[in-house]
Order: C-alpha cells, then structure tokens, then sequence
C-alpha cells in the first residue's frame, strides 16, 4: 500500500492509502475525498479530478504527458503544480506524497 496525503485549505489532512499500480484518483474515490468528482473514469477526457502536487514532490511524481496538459487546460486555475490525479501511478517512491485539492473543488 502507498499512502497519500490530500492537503485542504483550512482543514485537516486526510492520510489514505492506496494499492501500488492503482492512481491517485482510484485511491481519492476508494476512501471518500469527496472533492476528486473523476467523471471520466479516469480515462483522461475530463478535469474533475485536477489536482496540485507539492512542490518537494513534483519530480517523483514525474512530468505530464501532452494528453494530460490538453486536458488540464480545461481545469479550473490550473498552474505548474497541476496534475489530473488519474494519471499518477502509486508506487513505492511516492509513499507519502502529498497531494493539495484546489480551493474550487472544496
């Protein structure tokens, strides 16, 4: 298991945990962070499930893809910490990253 913590605005962190090769998305919706809506599935045609990544972990996380970037377009105040949490893979060297929600999706 990965464990992953989603940062709020004014609110407590929720530490979750998810299987290794799953996305954060499918760990988001597994354990209730209401805020990752993911209705595409996570099949990368959609921005519900847009996230931050901080900044200490941007580089273990990995770049995004050009379909990704497309689509994080469509996001609402994306920026250079944007992700769709779809597309980041739970593997060990991520164990603990730290994921924030945007304030649009609190």
């Amino acid at each position: 298991m990965v464990k992953v913590v989603f940062k709020y605005d004014g609110k407590d962190d929720r530490i979750v945990e998810g299987d290794e090769g799953s996305s954060v998305m499918e760990a988001a919706l597994a354990n209730d962070i209401g805020e990752i809506l993911a209705d595409c599935g996570g099949s990368l045609s959609c921005a519900t499930c847009h996230v931050f990544v901080s900044e200490n972990w941007r580089e273990r996380v990995g770049e995004r893809s050009a379909e990704e970037e497309a689509m994080i377009e469509m996001a609402v105040d994306p920026d250079g910490r944007s992700r769709l949490s779809c597309q980041i893979k739970l593997w060990p060297g991520i164990d603990g990253v730290e994921i924030i929600l945007p304030a649009s999706q609190l």
